[in-house]
């Protein structure tokens, strides 16, 4: 299990596994376009947290590295094939359903027009976002890119 801060999302409903519950890996990929515009996708329907928005990605699979599962489910998501993949931030989130570590990564290659496989709907972006609701673990996100850019004014 991994220490430091954990940002609690809609704390007043119970955590689905107790206390002991296992912690997830999850790749995120952090599309990023000339000019600075982000890549946000909405949660497919019948998931959790339907229609939130949040950047791509999904779980790591035993046996794979971080690069290899976001590598691997943004061809499955969103039908992109990614170039470099720069590590960036980890952020732990402990959302009623599942306790989770988000390992973000920055993109600006990939190959490939974006197909919704899920069902989902995307929106590239820029501060500050017009899409909502935001998922809980793509606000700090937001508030990192506030802070490189310099940007003063809302994050969602």
């Amino acid at each position: 299990m991994s220490t430091g801060p954990v940002l609690v999302a809609d704390g007043d409903r119970p955590r689905e596994g107790g206390p002991d519950r296992k912690e997830v890996e999850v790749a995120v990929g952090v599309l990023i376009r000339t000019g600075g515009a982000f890549l946000l996708t909405s949660r497919p329907p019948g998931k959790v947290y339907e229609g939130y928005w949040e950047f791509p990605g999904g779980k790591v699979e035993p046996g794979e590295t971080v690069e290899q599962a976001l590598r691997r489910e943004l061809q499955e998501e969103i039908g992109v094939t990614i170039g470099a993949v720069h590590p960036w931030r980890v952020e732990r989130v402990d959302y009623p359903h599942a306790l989770v570590r988000l390992n973000f990564c920055k993109v600006f290659e990939w190959e490939g027009e974006l197909h919704m496989h899920e069902g989902q709907q995307f929106a590239w972006q820029q501060l500050p976002v017009t899409v909502q609701p935001v998922l809980p673990g793509t606000v700090p996100v937001l508030q990192w890119f506030a802070a490189e850019r310099g940007f003063e004014g809302a994050t969602h």
